[in-house]
C-alpha cells in the first residue's frame, strides 16, 4: 500500500481549511442579515408609567384645576321675580325696575334724562290740571275760554290759536335741552337733569345730601307721572270737577 507524501497530506488540510472558512463567512454574512429584521431591545418606561409618575409629583392644587364660577343671579328689588339689570347700579333711586330690560341696549344717562324731564313736566301738569278746576284762572281771561275744564281747554285752546305758542316755546327748549344730552352722551360729564337751576340752593355740594335730595325729586318725579295719568283719566271718565269723583 502506497503511503501519501507530506507534500499532498499539507495540500488538503489547506483546501479544508479554506472550505471551513467559506462556511464560516457565508454564516455571518446570513446572521448579520437576519439581526436586521429582530426587534430591537427597549429598555424604556412605558408612556403611562410617566405620565402616573408625573401626576404623582405635582402638587395637589396643581393636579386639580378649579372649574371657573358661572355667572350668579341676582334679583331686582322692585320685582323679585326679574334678575337685577345691571346696567342701573349707581344711579340715585335705582331699585332694579326695568322689566323691558331697556338699560340694555340704551345710554341709561340718556333715560334717566327722560326720567327727569317728564318727571318734571307732570309735576307741573298736576299743579295746573287741578288749579284749573278747582276755579283758577289768570285774568282777565278771555270771554272765549270762559266756562272750560282742564279736559275741554285743550280743543278750544287749539282752535283759537293758543296751543302754537305753547308748541313754539317748548320747541325752544327741547332743541337746547337736546344740545346738552348730546354733550353728555358725548362724556362732557354733565349730571341727566341737570341744567344749573337751583335757585334756592338745595345742593350744597355735600355728595350725600345732594343724593338725598335727588333721591327726592325723582321719587316726586315717578309719583307725578303716575298720578297725572290717573287724574286725566278720571276727569275724562267723570266729567266732573276736582278731585274727580
Amino acid at each position: 500500500m502506497r503511503s501519501f507524501r507530506p507534500s499532498g497530506r499539507k495540500q488538503v488540510s489547506r483546501i479544508a481549511d479554506s472550505k471551513l472558512a467559506m462556511k464560516i463567512a457565508v454564516l455571518a454574512t446570513l446572521l448579520a442579515g437576519a439581526s436586521a429584521f429582530a426587534p430591537a431591545s427597549f429598555n424604556g418606561r412605558p408612556a403611562t408609567l410617566i405620565r402616573e409618575e408625573a401626576a404623582a409629583e405635582a402638587p395637589a392644587e396643581e393636579a386639580v384645576e378649579e372649574e371657573p364660577a358661572g355667572p350668579t343671579y341676582v334679583a331686582s328689588t322692585a320685582l323679585p321675580f326679574l334678575e337685577y339689570p345691571p346696567n342701573l347700579a349707581g344711579y340715585v333711586g335705582d331699585v332694579g325696575f326695568d322689566p323691558f330690560r331697556f338699560s340694555d341696549f340704551v345710554p341709561v344717562d340718556f333715560l334717566r334724562e327722560a326720567e327727569i324731564k317728564h318727571g318734571r313736566i307732570c309735576q307741573l301738569a298736576l299743579v295746573g290740571f287741578a288749579a284749573v278746576d278747582c276755579g283758577y284762572r289768570i285774568f282777565p281771561t278771555p270771554e272765549a275760554y270762559e266756562g272750560l275744564t282742564s279736559v275741554t281747554a285743550h280743543d278750544a285752546l287749539v282752535e283759537y290759536g293758543a296751543m302754537g305758542q305753547l308748541f313754539l316755546w317748548i320747541g325752544i327748549a327741547e332743541t337746547l335741552s337736546t344740545v346738552a344730552v348730546m354733550q353728555m352722551l358725548n362724556g362732557s360729564g354733565r349730571a341727566p337733569g341737570d341744567f344749573g337751576l337751583d335757585p334756592v340752593g338745595f345742593l350744597t355740594g355735600d355728595e350725600e345730601a345732594d343724593n338725598d335730595m335727588k333721591l327726592k325729586e325723582i321719587t316726586h318725579c315717578r309719583l307725578a307721572m303716575l298720578a297725572f295719568s290717573g287724574m286725566v283719566t278720571q276727569a275724562v271718565l267723570t266729567q266732573g270737577p276736582f278731585p274727580y269723583v
